[in-house]
């Protein structure tokens, strides 16, 4: 596998500041940058669900740590930002996950208003919501995401870095699968 060396590497070490699912220092730690209005970001982010899932029962809970980091293309993707946004204000109310899973599961649907029904279906304080959303105090959290991707050469989502190093092989669940627990060897 040929790569370069300043394009392959994850720029921005993991930490408590990323949106996290397992520990810090599992065997394997799986870093995605992704866009919400992505399909392909969002079939990557079922498959390494499934991968996730089945690694914990044959491996152990901290086999893999999985961190999603944002890089909405608002070039393509005219609802990428504010879906970051409204997935940020979800994580301040604790509840990242409950909102990145819909809006993945979601992907056509993700103008203002149906921010806002998630947010209500998910129980968020929904005032608190539509104020951190209008006056846009997120856009710093997710503009660290975006640079500390193009640092690490990403131009496109969704992009993998499995500890630390760019994964660009086929988007299948037998190459992943492979390809991370040869990481940890």
């Amino acid at each position: 596998m040929s790569f370069d060396r300043d394009r392959s590497l994850l720029f921005v070490p993991p930490s408590t500041q990323d949106h996290i699912k397992g520990v810090l220092n599992a065997t394997v730690v799986l870093v995605m940058y992704g866009d919400y209005e992505c399909s392909q970001s969002a079939d990557v982010y079922r498959l390494i669900k499934v991968i996730g899932q089945q690694l914990s029962v044959s491996l152990g809970e901290n086999y893999l740590c999985f961190i999603f980091r944002y890089f909405p293309q608002i070039e393509i993707h005219s609802h990428a930002q504010r879906a970051a946004e409204a997935a940020e204000a979800a994580a301040v109310q604790g509840q990242f996950w409950p909102m990145h899973e819909m809006l993945f599961s979601h992907q056509q649907e993700l103008g203002n208003g149906y921010l806002v029904e998630y947010a209500n279906n998910l129980g968020l304080d929904i005032s608190q919501f539509l104020q951190d959303i209008s006056k846009k105090v997120y856009i710093d959290r997710i503009n660290e995401d975006i640079e500390s991707g193009l640092y690490s050469g990403v131009t496109a989502t969704p992009a993998l870095f499995i500890n630390g190093i760019r994964y660009s092989e086929r988007w299948k669940i037998e190459q992943l699968m492979a390809t991370i627990i040869t990481a940890s060897h």
